[in-house]
């Protein structure tokens, strides 16, 4: 099958039309012809950088998907041939990736696909949608009426985690920076926005909630991001991280006696452990996604797979607007 292969770590210019091998099904698996992917950092990272996790040559990279189930294993019965379905299934160590005509997926790994969204706008969602949920509801136990900070309220991550803690009922402040990313965040539901910097937040924060203290925070940055999310978060609350790689000092959480969290979605994909929760956290983004409660933003660039050097380009100099969506055409 064609695919969009990379021979070696390094720039966007990297990636060659080549010829692999098409999957064969596998017990537990369907086999998806791909319509869409998108542009996550761990991808242009694994493709720059080639971590511990990244495919053997030839590799094809890219874990997020939507598409049309091609072919179906004799043990699965949730999924028939023709269904739409969307997932985070590959791109890493042992996997085929998403850049390719079809892709071999696990069942447990894939929802799906929400009616009202084409396939270039549900391919942008598992991985974000999956970290978003993941810190708010399972490592910071998110509760309606709480206050919350979402540290790049603007991002792939933050602009989901907006709308399921809108959802959740909890009172948003986002950080962003831009007019035009200020304005997305306040119209995807958060209560109020600001800068980057402390004195920012505490100002919004006493203007909008009469308070500067916040029960939790989430960071989907990493560096200084987190640290502002520490520095935020009230005595006993939690701080929350999608990135902490970096070194930090924690005195500040240590004197508040903060609960720290980090996130890292694609532990079950690595190491085959607790994928059946990717399926269910994506059944519930199809279903609010259906309900008009979430939906994603995509950058107005949509990118060809044989584009793709400029696809992960344009996210690596930070010029998206929205999550980058990339069609096999």
């Amino acid at each position: 099958m064609k695919a969009m292969i990379i021979r070696s770590f390094g720039g966007p210019e990297v990636f060659e039309e080549g010829e692999v091998p098409k999957p064969k099904i596998l017990p537990g698996h369907v086999l998806i012809r791909v319509r869409a992917t998108s542009v996550n950092p761990v991808d242009y990272k694994i493709r720059k950088f080639g971590p511990s996790i990244a495919p053997a040559f030839p590799a094809v990279l890219h874990g997020d998907v939507s598409g049309i189930v091609e072919e179906v294993a004799d043990n699965v019965s949730r999924w028939k041939k023709g269904e739409e379905v969307f997932g985070c299934v590959g791109g890493l160590i042992g996997t085929g990736g998403a850049l390719a005509e079809y892709i071999l997926a696990d069942e447990r790994l894939i929802a799906t696909k929400p009616k009202n969204l084409s396939f270039e706008e549900a391919a942008v969602l598992p991985l974000v949608s999956i970290t978003a949920w993941e810190g708010l509801f399972e490592k910071g136990n998110l509760q309606a009426g709480n206050k919350i900070l979402i540290t790049g309220g603007g991002g792939g991550v933050g602009h989901i985690a907006v709308q399921l803690a809108r959802w959740a009922g909890a009172r948003v402040l986002a950080t962003a920076t831009g007019e035009s990313k200020q304005k997305l965040v306040l119209k995807l539901g958060a209560e109020a926005v600001s800068g980057r910097m402390e004195v920012e937040i505490q100002e919004a924060a006493l203007k909008h909630f009469g308070s500067s203290d916040f029960d939790l925070a989430l960071d989907t940055g990493g560096g200084s991001g987190f640290e502002t999310a520490i520095s935020m978060v009230k005595r006993k609350g939690k701080a929350i991280t999608i990135n902490a790689s970096g070194t930090f000092d924690l005195g500040k959480a240590h004197s508040k006696s903060l609960d720290l969290a980090v996130v890292f979605m694609l532990i079950p994909l690595l190491h085959n452990e607790g994928r059946e929760k990717h399926g269910f956290i994506l059944k519930e983004i199809s279903r609010l996604a259906e309900e008009g409660i979430l939906r994603p933003i995509v950058d107005p660039e949509i990118f060809s797979w044989k584009k793709i050097g400029d696809a992960h380009r344009k996210l690596e100099e930070g010029k998206s607007f929205g999550k980058i969506a990339v069609v096999i055409d």
